[in-house]
């Protein structure tokens, strides 16, 4: 088997939680919303997050009442390889209002690059990692 990439993650998000997605992940993080229509529609229980041309965090909106992310089930984060700087991505952070929880030199699938963790409305930790020097 020879994988390439990671194609997607899916994670639960409150029922009441699309507009607050939505704020988080294209608002304050610049990324698309893929698939909003159907979801709205009823063809597909979750909409997604465009992270890059390949890959997408769905998020499905759940109606149990739990709040999902909280107990965390054994998830920890989503890394996201970022095409900018430490800095780059540090000061779209703080332009977007987004705390920083810690910065890191992780290692990951491609290498040691700096990165720094955020975490979501939802309680989901992400790690934007520099591509760039």
């Amino acid at each position: 088997m020879n994988g390439t990439a990671i194609d997607h993650v899916k994670l639960r998000i409150p029922e009441d939680g699309i507009e607050t997605a939505r704020s988080f992940y294209r608002d304050a993080l610049g990324f698309g919303i893929d698939g909003m229509d159907l979801y709205e529609a009823g063809e597909k229980p979750f909409f997604s997050v465009r992270i890059a041309p390949g890959a997408v965090i769905h998020l499905q909106p759940d109606a149990t009442g739990e709040r999902p992310g909280t107990d965390r089930s054994g998830y920890d984060h989503v890394a996201i390889r970022v095409d900018d700087t430490i800095e780059g991505i540090e000061s779209e952070l703080d332009d977007a209002g987004v705390a920083i929880d810690r910065r890191l030199d992780p290692l990951g699938a491609t290498g040691v690059a700096p990165a720094v963790y955020v975490t979501d409305p939802f309680g989901y930790r992400l790690e934007l990692k520099a591509e760039r020097e």
